[in-house]
């Protein structure tokens, strides 16, 4: 008997061993991306667009307010799943180097997915890619892959499972929030009946808001006239509900009047018609049939905005339907601020058309990315708040004890991987070099602390350094740089440098050895 008791308690210890790490242990991990999203333009972050399914996240989770990107799409990619600043995988642009968009990443530059698969996990991509490689390549088991970022309705280059899929007929009903959505749950369904005994690790990457701004027409319709008040008004308005919420700092920043899209593109703007304008100028000094031109480019935006959080309230309804809520670690997030870029792709801009239709191609502009970033300056591409601040919502019913609370911690989206790695019980790889980024695991109880000295960017010549309290920043190569004490003003209102010269000189020097030492590691072979 004693012979047989052992014998069953080995067997029962075994299994228990077997699912403890996996149903126990190991959350689910849910990464939702939205692409150009700004900083206020959800509700909980103090917009006026409909959020309610992101809104519930952050009720019940922590909404992070100092929280960066590398302000352009495919270098946060690429530090979202590997970990590293975007530069030191060759993602984005150094001198010298072949990197940037075209770049390709190291060997030892492994993707989220693969560290996660030797851990038992099962992982699925549904979205925007914007990285080198391919998805099955780098480690996931499923993918729906828009390649196409120029149509929301009929994009013509699409994959899944790494095999292209025929082009999308124009007048089909497809749209690209929607398709993603769908794909993304038609996954989680197929892991749900296939692999219910192991964890998943869903990256859903939006398209959304990135230009060009189109959306359904009753999506639109929900924000008809809306913003026929303007940019200057709304974006007051979203700063008072900011301050209430105690979300971005103490100061609003001014509008930049002078200050327009990144890149010129005069014919753009003439393709675009009469009434558009690459300039946030004073709302008041703009006619009414300019007024309502612009007023109706945001409604498209807000559509948008609100269309990606009713899809992204299905994939969260999915995971609910299958008892894995509690014990998923769920992240919302964007690849940059909202952007004052303006130009015309795809399939042209028809004037005649209905704003936020498939004839046409509207940009958000640099009016209302102001309103978008606010309190911040700039946009994305610039390394100023405007450009690299992005809301973070973080929920995980089991691991979070701190329910609906603000993180005002400094941190960066190279955090990600190693607090996934963290909760999933994986290591990087022992042969991959030491990775910048600090777990912000200690951050989902109450009292947790996590600490950078140091956060680092460069974009396009842009650069930017904080430390603490203090930041560098510089527009351009030939620019000085700029200090700010954004502990008393996050929104870089008042410029420090001449006042301070030394703690310029020695962020200076700080963000130019991290810049010889990120473009060592991009060298290093293979």
């Amino acid at each position: 008997m004693k012979r047989i008791f052992c014998a069953v308690a080995v067997l029962l210890s075994g299994s228990l061993f077997a699912l403890s790490p996996i149903e126990s242990v190991r959350p689910n991990v849910l990464i939702l991306l939205a692409d150009d999203l700004g900083f206020s333009d959800t509700g909980c972050y103090g917009g006026e667009i409909a959020t309610p399914n992101l809104d519930a996240l952050a009720k019940d989770g922590l909404r992070f307010t100092q929280f960066y990107n590398t302000t352009r799409c495919w270098p946060s990619r690429a530090s979202i799943l590997t970990g590293y600043y975007a530069q030191e995988v060759r993602r984005d642009t150094l001198p010298g180097i072949k990197s940037g968009n075209i770049g390709t990443r190291p060997a030892w530059a492994k993707l989220l997915p693969a560290m996660l698969k030797p851990l038992g996990y099962r992982t699925y991509h549904s979205g925007k890619w914007h990285l080198d490689g391919l998805p099955l390549k780098n480690g996931f088991d499923h993918s729906y892959c828009l390649l196409d970022y120029d149509r929301h309705f009929a994009p013509r280059h699409l994959t899944e499972d790494d095999k292209p899929l025929p082009p999308v007929a124009a007048g089909s009903g497809y749209y690209s929030s929607t398709a993603i959505a769908d794909h993304a749950i038609k996954y989680l369904k197929g892991h749900a009946k296939q692999h219910p005994s192991e964890p998943f690790f869903a990256y859903v990457a939006f398209i959304a808001p990135h230009f060009p701004l189109q959306a359904p027409a009753a999506d639109i319709a929900r924000y008809q006239d809306k913003y026929l008040s303007g940019w200057d008004a709304m974006r007051d308005e979203r700063w008072q509900r900011m301050e209430k919420l105690g979300i971005g700092g103490s100061t609003l920043s001014s509008i930049e009047r002078s200050l327009g899209p990144p890149y010129a593109f005069p014919d753009a703007i003439k393709k675009l018609g009469p009434n558009e304008i690459n300039l946030p100028l004073p709302w008041n000094t703009l006619n009414m049939a300019q007024q309502k031109f612009q007023a109706d480019k945001m409604s498209v935006h807000a559509a948008m905005v609100d269309r990606m959080d009713r899809e992204i309230g299905r994939v969260i309804a999915q995971v609910k339907a299958m008892g894995a809520l509690d014990n998923t670690l769920v992240f919302f997030l964007s690849d940059n601020g909202a952007s004052a870029e303006m130009m015309v792709r795809g399939d042209g801009n028809d004037q005649t058309a209905a704003p936020g239709s498939s004839a046409t191609f509207l940009s958000l502009g640099p009016g209302w990315s102001s309103m978008a970033n606010t309190p911040f300056r700039r946009h994305k591409t610039w390394v100023h708040e405007g450009g690299i601040s992005t809301p973070l919502i973080v929920h995980w019913p089991r691991g979070i004890t701190a329910k609906g609370e603000l993180r005002n911690t400094p941190g960066h989206i190279i955090d990600l991987v190693p607090t996934i790695l963290e909760v999933a019980g994986g290591k990087k790889s022992a042969t991959a070099p030491p990775a910048p980024g600090k777990s912000l695991v200690p951050l989902f109880a109450k009292d947790g602390t996590v600490t950078h000295e140091t956060i680092w960017w460069l974009h396009e010549k842009n650069r930017a350094l904080r430390a603490g309290d203090w930041k560098i920043v510089a527009a351009g190569e030939d620019s000085p740089w700029e200090l700010y004490n954004l502990a008393t003003d996050r929104s870089e209102s008042k410029n420090l440098a001449k006042e301070n010269p030394a703690k310029v000189q020695e962020l200076a020097e700080k963000w130019k050895r991290e810049t010889e030492a990120y473009s060592a590691l991009a060298r290093k072979e293979p």
